[in-house]
């Protein structure tokens, strides 16, 4: 999967050209000309960098990086500020509010690729634990899996959570998110009672939990996953909202659907990507 790079950056002109060269890089590149549109681009989708001008029309980008700092969710993605201003100050105010890197315009571009690509290489070594549970991911989750290739007498099981962009988009980001970590925190308790203190549960994606367990293991937790989400649906939403949903009054309320799986080792898989893609298709919606 590409690198996500988000610019944010007024001036069309260098927009435009920071996008075409990064994206024949390889680069999945999204571009934002506001500071306020950068920040609810990032509500649904986490990049990987940011490129982020200060001088913006609405809100600058040190005010920009201040909110992305200040929240769990965006904390952790690298920003690298794309400036006119070439004062000691400024460039100190930018590294205070913790941003990874600073470059002046005019700027040479091949100077600007290598920052962006140093400091990807940085993140990705350091992104082996999910932002929000705080669960094993990426890289840690690679290196795992890889091992199970070649293991014997396992189980996986697995939850997916389905609509939760519309959720966002309802109830907040921040609502979302304690969603996530409330899934992730039952989701291990269950794992843990089945298949020991040791066992094994991250994820594949933002929205996709797995268990590494036992032959008999893996059926037993997502049995009990059931019991355990159908009783917790409810809490994730405002109560009024949650009974009009239920009662089909008020079709408009988002509605979050867990679907839920197993899989073992009775079957070969003979890379990760044929293992994950054997992860999703044991998924099933709870009843």
């Amino acid at each position: 999967m590409p690198q996500q790079i988000l610019i944010v950056e007024d001036e069309p002109n260098t927009a435009e050209m920071l996008a075409s060269y990064f994206q024949i890089r390889g680069y999945e590149v999204s571009v934002c000309g506001w500071g306020k549109e950068a920040l609810n681009f990032v509500q649904h989708t986490l990049p990987d960098l940011i490129i982020l001008d200060i001088r913006l029309p609405d809100v600058d980008g040190y005010e920009v990086c201040r909110q992305l700092r200040s929240h769990r969710r965006t904390a952790q993605i690298p920003i690298l500020f794309l400036t006119e201003k070439r004062e000691r100050i400024d460039r100190l105010a930018g590294l205070e509010l913790g941003a990874v890197d600073y470059i002046t315009k005019p700027f040479d571009i091949q100077e600007l690729r290598l920052r962006v690509r140093n400091i990807l290489s940085r993140a990705q070594m350091r992104s082996v634990i999910h932002p929000i549970t705080e669960l094993p991911y990426a890289s840690l989750v690679e290196e795992r899996l890889n091992q199970l290739l070649n293991e014997k007498d396992w189980g996986v099981a697995a939850a997916a959570l389905d609509g939760l962009d519309a959720f966002a988009d309802a109830y907040g980001f921040v609502a979302r998110d304690d969603v996530l970590r409330a899934v992730a925190l039952m989701f291990r308790h269950v794992a843990e009672e089945e298949a020991g203190k040791d066992v094994f549960v991250g994820q594949l994606d933002d929205a996709l939990f797995f268990a590494i367990t036992g032959l008999e293991q893996a059926g037993r937790v997502r049995e009990r996953l059931t019991h355990r989400l159908q009783e917790a649906l409810a809490l994730f939403y405002p109560r009024e909202d949650w009974e009009a949903m239920r009662e089909g009054v008020k079709p408009s309320v988002p509605r979050l659907v867990v679907r839920l799986g197993a899989l073992t080792s009775g079957s070969s898989y003979p890379s990760i990507g044929k293992l994950k893609e054997a992860i999703y298709r044991s998924l099933r919606p709870m009843n």
